[in-house]
């Protein structure tokens, strides 16, 4: 949800077996294997993310059902079209890859346990609940529930989708994939006041209510309030000062180190032309 994809992906390291010292012809260094319970952990943490990967991509085409329904705004039927090409178009006019480097970096923020603990929260009051609010109001007939959730599911079921497929591309830049969750939780936090706006001003309950139709009422409006709340957090206390920085911060190291290689090549080959010429002078 805060970039599930590109924040806690799993951290790629560098291939160290064919290192070779060529001054020396020395043999490869030898390298121990990773210890047991750092691989435990890793496959761990990967395993867990894989999971949640595959449920919110058959998510993803869940929700898009409900889409084709009519549930779903004009403007947020064209916001994922729009942002699209928009990202399209920076990572080939404004930000593009830096070739394999791009490649060797796929993480953008490297999340502790607090923080996975923190996306598994997100995953759930942004995803899972809604959806079995929208489930609950087919079940229910309310429609009016139904109505005011399913243009939030939209869309963020579209950034999963985004992210996913992004983000094993080297096409897109750290700032571009970063881009893709800051864009549409700005939008969906519009989305989600509309909402609130539904399940607390529009939607009344009759005298007669029963305890049951006063709970799922109830329900509906705490998990709108619980959304704007943890999408608010997420936009203005990490995806703005933490997420979008360090894609920055990592977009520019490595164009640096590009532009420090490729000069250092330039040196080397006027070096080695000025001493072939100087050979021949003699």
């Amino acid at each position: 949800m805060s970039g599930v994809s590109l924040a806690v992906a799993p951290q790629m390291q560098p291939d160290h077996t064919n290192i070779t010292d060529k001054s020396t012809k020395a043999a490869k260094p030898q390298h121990k294997p990773p210890s047991t319970t750092t691989t435990n952990q890793q496959s761990v943490v990967g395993g867990v993310m894989g999971s949640l990967r595959v449920i919110e991509l058959q998510l993803v085409a869940f929700i898009m059902v409900f889409s084709a329904s009519g549930l779903v705004p004009l403007l947020d039927l064209v916001f994922p079209a729009f942002t699209s090409a928009y990202l399209l178009a920076l990572s080939r006019l404004a930000f593009p890859a830096h070739g394999n480097v791009s490649s060797r970096s796929q993480e953008i923020f490297q999340g502790s346990k607090l923080f996975r603990l923190y996306v598994v929260v997100g995953t759930t009051v942004g995803l899972f609940l809604p959806l079995a609010y929208v489930l609950g109001g087919f079940a229910r007939g309310d429609e009016h529930a139904v109505r005011s959730a399913t243009p939030h599911l939209f869309l963020l079921s579209f950034q999963i989708l985004t992210e996913n497929i992004i983000s094993g591309l080297s096409l897109f830049s750290p700032p571009v994939r970063a881009l893709v969750p800051l864009l549409y939780t700005v939008r969906r936090i519009f989305v989600i006041i509309d909402w609130i706006q539904d399940v607390w001003i529009n939607k009344t309950l009759p005298a007669n209510a029963q305890v049951k139709d006063i709970a799922w009422c109830w329900f509906g409006k705490s998990l709108a309030v619980a959304n704007l709340v943890y999408f608010s957090i997420n936009l203005f206390c990490f995806l703005i000062p933490r997420f979008l920085p360090k894609a920055f911060e990592t977009y520019f190291r490595e164009r640096d180190e590009i532009e420090a290689k490729t000069a250092e090549d330039k040196r080397s080959q006027a070096i080695n032309k000025s001493q072939t010429v100087d050979k021949k002078t003699d």
